[in-house]
């Protein structure tokens, strides 16, 4: 008979000690922007899901989309502008 045995590495993944560090703290808060305009969209396509749409909602859709789209051009300008060397190369 075999015994049954837990994996404690398993069971305690997310322990106290695994904090998020600095590092992953500061990229979250850098594309919090993207996340907050896509949880919009989500919202705006949920409220569609039940029933054919109105213009309304046809609006809602698009302006959340505008903006999520806004949002992630936004961070990536944000990262490109980041990357580039001071100075310039020559």
């Amino acid at each position: 008979m075999k015994t049954i045995v837990t994996v404690q590495d398993v069971v305690t993944a997310f322990a106290d000690f695994m904090e998020p560090t600095a590092a992953e703290l500061d990229a979250i808060e850098q594309e919090m922007p993207v996340i907050l305009a896509d949880v919009d969209l989500l919202d705006a396509q949920i409220i569609t899901l039940d029933r054919i749409p109105t213009e309304l909602d046809n609006r809602r859709l698009r302006r959340a989309r505008r903006r999520a789209l806004a949002a992630r051009i936004a961070l990536a300008a944000n990262r490109t502008a980041a990357a580039t060397v001071p100075g310039g190369a020559a």
